[in-house]
């Protein structure tokens, strides 16, 4: 298969199902080394109206969720999708719930050098596995630095206003698109495939692609 198809993602990097929808992907792809698609990743925030600064993870979730019990059951899927996908997602350590638009920053800037997956993969690593603050601005230099980019350039872009703008209106494009939860995958610039599917529903996609090819 020689033709790329563009592979167009909506993520954030602390939705547990974006984690797990990648973690999905990548086996079904690693198993398909000549497969077409060429991926990029597209911002949308779970949380727009998260303050700047974040907030305390158990408030945020107990407000969410009306209450601690609420919350458990609507984290529980989440723990038993993860652990049958592989990954670890350590809850206990999360002090922070963060506002993603900087690390969302962050995967543009590392799509401008090439590197856009291997920011994806750090962000979810340091907040799912790590407990790391990724609303925060020496957290994104020091995972800019651990990818191979200039962790200086970062902070000093993070500073700034730079793309903040571009981020919001790709955001709302998505939305406006009719796309309200993620991730979603758009194959092909036609086909959505919403959710967290399994490699076999990817591997069934790629089938259908080289018939169709």
């Amino acid at each position: 298969m020689t033709e790329t198809i563009k592979l167009d993602i909506m993520s954030d990097p602390i939705c547990p199902w974006c984690y797990i929808g990648k973690a999905h992907l990548d086996r079904a792809l690693a198993s398909e080394p000549d497969h077409p698609f060429v991926i990029e990743w597209h911002p949308f925030q779970l949380n727009p109206d998260m303050p700047a600064q974040g907030m305390d993870r158990r408030a945020y979730l107990e407000g969410k969720f009306g209450g601690k019990e609420g919350a458990v059951k609507a984290y529980a899927p989440v723990v038993e999708h993860a652990k049958k996908a592989g990954l670890t997602i350590n809850f206990e350590d999360m002090k922070r719930t963060p506002n993603t638009l900087d690390a969302h920053r962050l995967i543009h800037w590392a799509g401008i050098e090439g590197r856009q997956t291997a920011a994806v993969s750090a962000l979810f690593k340091a907040y799912f596995v790590d407990a790391r603050d990724i609303g925060d601005a020496e957290v994104l230099a020091d995972i800019a630095d651990g990818i191979e980019m200039d962790a200086s350039v970062v902070g000093r872009l993070l500073a700034s206003d730079s793309d903040v703008q571009d981020i919001r209106d790709r955001d709302a494009h998505s939305r406006k698109m009719g796309i309200n939860s993620v991730p979603t995958f758009i194959v092909g610039g036609k086909h959505a495939v919403p959710g967290a599917q399994p490699p076999e529903l990817w591997k069934q996609v790629l089938a259908d692609l080289r018939q169709q090819g």
